[in-house]
């Protein structure tokens, strides 16, 4: 079987072939699973600065980990390295990569009090999307100073409060995966990040968006996203047909859409079809607060 090098946590692993991509089994950024890289973004991955890999293959090792882990497929391309970057769903504070690091424990265990054996701790600081491991330790004794993880060695327990504590910062349940498709405008873009998605989030799903990609391959994206999907929210300002098509594509496969067009003065966002019944907004807050009425309220 042929072998190659993960470029992002540095191990030699299996490699299979699906449509262009080579899926990399069994590597520290998924123990449990694989994930895509495409064949033509291995070598610009590779000839990136040093500065450059230093601080965002550890965020890309994370990003593949949560996400596997959490059942979703990860297909990546040289485009994803901005998305990854300036997504969301990546922790910034020790606080938040904490909740993660209690999230995986709560993911793998049935219920506190429940052993998880970390087999491979010194290559596992992507639970927490550290840069190193001595940040990952640090992070558990936090947690367990503040009594919401045990360790005995390589095996870590929830606490009771540790598990209400993940519970909560997944709403109650585990997330599930939902596709973004975001209007054009980069101010309003923005607006979105900040007020839009972690309300989004708190309703039970994580939002991945569409990000700025070359136009002849962002039909291929989106799909690749919504694929992966259980609910498609697209605002009518995202560029061009490939909002409806991908509204479509997701109709088609049974995945619910929410629509959404922002009012400007006395427009709104003109819909091309009278089937296509959006939400109208003015602001993000109102738009989040739409959002969180109706993800609250239905069943998807």
């Amino acid at each position: 079987m042929e072998k190659k090098r993960c470029l992002f946590c540095d191990q030699i692993v299996p490699i299979g072939r699906e449509d262009g991509y080579d899926l990399y089994t069994g590597c520290y950024c998924s123990p449990d699973g694989s994930y895509g890289l495409h064949r033509d973004s291995y070598d610009p991955y590779s000839v990136l600065s040093y500065q450059t890999k230093h601080l965002m293959f550890p965020v890309i090792s994370a990003y593949i980990r949560e996400i596997t882990d959490c059942g979703e497929t990860v297909r990546l391309t040289i485009d994803d390295l901005e998305g990854i970057r300036n997504s969301p769903r990546v922790p910034v504070t020790i606080e938040d990569k904490g909740i993660r690091l209690l999230q995986f424990f709560y993911r793998h265990s049935g219920g506190p009090d429940e052993a998880v054996v970390l087999q491979q701790l010194p290559k596992s600081y992507n639970l927490t999307y550290s840069p190193n491991l001595q940040e990952l330790i640090y992070i558990i004794e936090k947690l367990k100073e503040e009594r919401l993880l045990e360790r005995m060695g390589s095996s870590f327990k929830l606490t009771a409060q540790g598990w209400k504590t993940a519970e909560e910062s997944l709403g109650g349940k585990r997330l599930k995966p939902c596709f973004v498709l975001l209007p054009e405008d980069v101010e309003t873009r923005l607006k979105w990040t900040e007020k839009v998605l972690p309300v989004i989030e708190q309703c039970g799903y994580a939002p991945r968006t569409s990000e700025k990609i070359p136009r002849e391959k962002e039909a291929d994206y989106n799909i690749r996203m919504i694929a992966d999907s259980k609910l498609l929210i697209a605002d009518l300002g995202a560029q061009g047909p490939e909002v409806f098509l991908a509204g479509g594509y997701a109709l088609g496969r049974n995945i619910p859409v929410i629509w959404t067009a922002r009012r400007a003065g006395d427009e709104t966002t003109a819909s091309p079809s009278e089937k296509i019944r959006p939400f109208v907004w003015e602001t993000a807050e109102e738009l989040a607060s739409i959002l969180k009425q109706r993800l609250t309220s239905e069943v998807f």
